[in-house]
């Protein structure tokens, strides 16, 4: 009878602590995912508003305070060894998100933390042929990456306050752009051109130490979407077309999941990254504030996810995180015109082998973590 009493409490114990590294586990990511990223300590916020640059608007005629309000949501390149960002700034000229007009800006680093900053917004609404689709609202919520040859491309969302649209802009420097307009004008005689589109990851790789746009059999790829996440090719990086079912239906190939932290939300983050053990898209999602949300954080808030596609196909998910493996957890991040909280990732790049992650705390100021694969280090704790 002791024997049997003893194999019963070392069945028990044993039970009990396999349960408890399942849970202090939890929360550890897989081999194929990038992380954990770490807030530098007394860095962040690295860009906030400035209330003396002034812009001479080329619509209004007017001198504007062009990044007086907010300044978030950044895209992400490295350069000649330095670090230079593309970041939203929206002045005062409405009340709420969305109803103000948004400018990019654009700032340098050479350690990717410190930034210089431009007095002047680089890409924005003028009187041009892309004027229809980006006046009043403006240039938002831009990702950039670069070819092998040089070639910077951004792709953005072109917001006149009616239909916001992903627009494709190129440059050789990051300062002087050439827009091309609409990526989906000419995709399937127009059928996508007027409904709406934003959020676009394109496929990128790190040849040489250096993270550049590649090809995928034949193609470039892109992912992209806001509430699902969708898939394009291109030929060219600026005219796109949208991958379809057999119905001729956009084709889902994620999508919200009740019960999880992107239960509202599944949108794209930064230029996704094509590794050994497939394709990361790192992607923001948005809890819902009802039934469906995910009851460990709150309704509304914005954490980042990443999904594994298969090299082979692309549009195959092999696996997804089930908790966020970055969320808001400083007031900066959870203080702003979105109060509900916020870490929204745009920009993404391999910079003295580490990555580094920058991103929108808020919808009111520009932030970054970095990630060092030499020192890897937990997520963020989801009971915190």
């Amino acid at each position: 009878m002791k024997n049997a009493y003893r194999l019963l409490f070392a069945l028990l114990f044993s039970f009990f602590v396999n349960e408890t590294l399942k849970a202090q586990t939890k929360n550890s990511l897989p081999e194929w995912a990038l992380g954990g990223f770490v807030r530098p300590a007394n860095i962040n916020p690295i860009i906030a508003p400035d209330t003396n640059s002034l812009f001479l608007d080329p619509m209004s005629g007017k001198k504007t305070r062009w990044e007086d309000n907010d300044t978030f949501n950044p895209a992400a390149v490295v350069k000649n060894g330095k670090v230079i960002l593309l970041y939203r700034s929206e002045d005062r000229s409405g009340v709420k998100i969305s109803t103000r007009t948004s400018r990019l800006g654009y700032a340098i680093s050479k350690d990717g933390l410190h930034f210089k900053r431009k007095t002047q917004p680089v890409l924005y609404p003028d009187n041009d042929d892309q004027k229809e689709f980006e006046w009043p609202g403006g240039c938002e919520d831009p990702r950039a990456a670069v070819t092998e040859d040089g070639t910077y491309v951004v792709l953005y969302t072109q917001w006149n306050r009616k239909v916001p649209r992903l627009g494709a802009a190129t440059s050789k420097d990051m300062i002087h752009w050439k827009k091309h307009g609409p990526i989906f004008q000419d995709a399937y005689e127009g059928r996508f051109l007027n409904m709406p589109t934003k959020s676009a990851s394109i496929l990128t790789q790190v040849k040489n130490n250096k993270q550049v746009i590649v090809k995928l059999n034949g193609q470039y790829f892109m992912y992209w979407g806001e509430r699902n996440v969708y898939a394009a090719t291109s030929a060219n990086l600026v005219d796109w077309t949208p991958l379809v079912d057999a119905q001729g239906k956009l084709l889902v190939l994620a999508a919200p999941r009740k019960g999880y932290f992107d239960s509202d939300f599944t949108e794209c983050g930064p230029p996704a990254v094509m590794t050994e053990k497939g394709i990361v898209l790192l992607y923001n999602g948005r809890n819902n504030n009802g039934e469906r949300g995910d009851k460990r954080f709150n309704g509304g808030t914005y954490s980042a996810g990443q999904m594994l596609f298969d090299k082979a196909d692309p549009t195959k998910l092999l696996e997804r995180l089930d908790v966020p493996f970055f969320r808001p957890m400083e007031p900066f991040e959870r203080k702003g015109q979105y109060a509900s909280g916020t870490v929204f990732i745009e920009g993404l790049v391999w910079f003295k082998h580490k990555w580094y992650l920058y991103y929108g705390s808020a919808d009111s100021r520009v932030c970054v973590a970095v990630y060092d694969p030499k020192k890897p280090t937990p997520p963020d704790p989801i009971t915190n």
